[in-house]
């Protein structure tokens, strides 16, 4: 079996740095794209190589790990102008990290097989900093022989890799059923935040009771700090849940299945996006909730 030693990574945000460098630390050789000028530059100054297209990272690699936002931009990371598919040499295989429709990650599987090339579908959890730390979890499913080909790269970005199938699709079912949770969770952590404020109640001091009481939530305990903070800097923006709540009802509409709080937290995010906060952290969706005053930036 052959051994994976050069492994692209495109997409460097706040996922795609740590991972990136979970490799690099593997002793991968990692070749680096990213749409922002720079970026790739400056990862590749510390150890690794920089690309100027996903072209040029296909020619280079057995294995592309590909972090950007969505399906439509995986597609242009594929078949665009400067598409990796034309370039990456048969056998080789990409794994796909972003939050789509499982449908369509059903069907990016065939569309590579035609090309001779394998395909992991593997989103993936837990933030940039257990990224960094290659303490992530990914939500896996493809071929036996994909599996075999990457498995040392897996390993080397994540704590936990799930293995939920052996044809694509299966991991991008249990990513959205994760983000319905992290949407609503959030939805519920700001509520509840509003409501504290509403009422007078020290925000710091709610903090520090929920934070260690039964309905504290992770998403509630990192989210509500960036309120508390005021600090809205984008780690996970509003739009990324206007997008990912969409594809869970999307989902479930297929099958005419009931999702009362997803739709809610939809509405929510929905909300604050059309109110200008749209590239601002998730946890503004706090601002959406009338007549309170929010902690400010030291």
């Amino acid at each position: 079996m052959q051994t994976v030693k050069q492994v692209g990574v495109i997409g460097l945000g706040a996922m795609g740095q740590g991972m990136a460098g979970s490799l690099r630390r593997a002793g991968f050789e990692v070749f680096v794209c990213d749409a922002r000028p720079g970026v790739a530059e400056a990862f590749a100054a510390q150890g690794g190589v920089a690309c100027a297209s996903p072209a040029e990272v296909g020619k280079s690699c057995q294995a592309v790990v590909s972090v950007v936002v969505n399906a439509a931009q995986t597609e242009d990371v594929l078949f665009g102008a400067q598409g990796a598919a034309a370039t990456l040499a048969k056998g080789s295989v990409f794994v796909m990290c972003s939050t789509v429709d499982p449908n369509w990650s059903v069907a990016l599987e065939a569309r590579l097989e035609t090309l001779g090339l394998q395909y992991v579908d593997a989103p993936i959890s837990g933030g940039a900093a257990k990224a960094a730390s290659g303490q992530m979890t990914m939500m896996t499913a493809g071929k036996p022989q994909a599996y075999a080909l990457c498995e040392p790269l897996l390993q080397a970005m994540a704590a936990s890799v799930y293995k939920l199938g052996d044809s694509a699709g299966a991991g991008s079912k249990v990513k959205i059923i994760n983000q319905l949770l992290a949407g609503v969770h959030i939805a519920a952590a700001a509520e509840a935040m509003a409501l504290g404020l509403r009422e007078g109640v020290d925000p710091a001091a709610l903090y520090e009771v929920i934070t260690h009481s039964a309905g504290n939530s992770w998403m509630f305990e990192n989210r509500m700090a960036h309120v508390l903070a005021g600090d809205y800097t984008p780690l996970s923006a509003v739009d990324i849940f206007v997008k990912d709540l969409g594809l869970v009802l999307d989902m479930a509409r297929a099958s005419k299945f009931p999702l009362p709080l997803s739709s809610t937290a939809h509405q929510m995010f929905m909300q604050a996006s059309s109110a200008g906060f749209a590239k601002e952290d998730d946890s503004a969706v706090i601002k959406i909730f009338p007549g309170i005053e929010l902690p400010p930036k030291p």
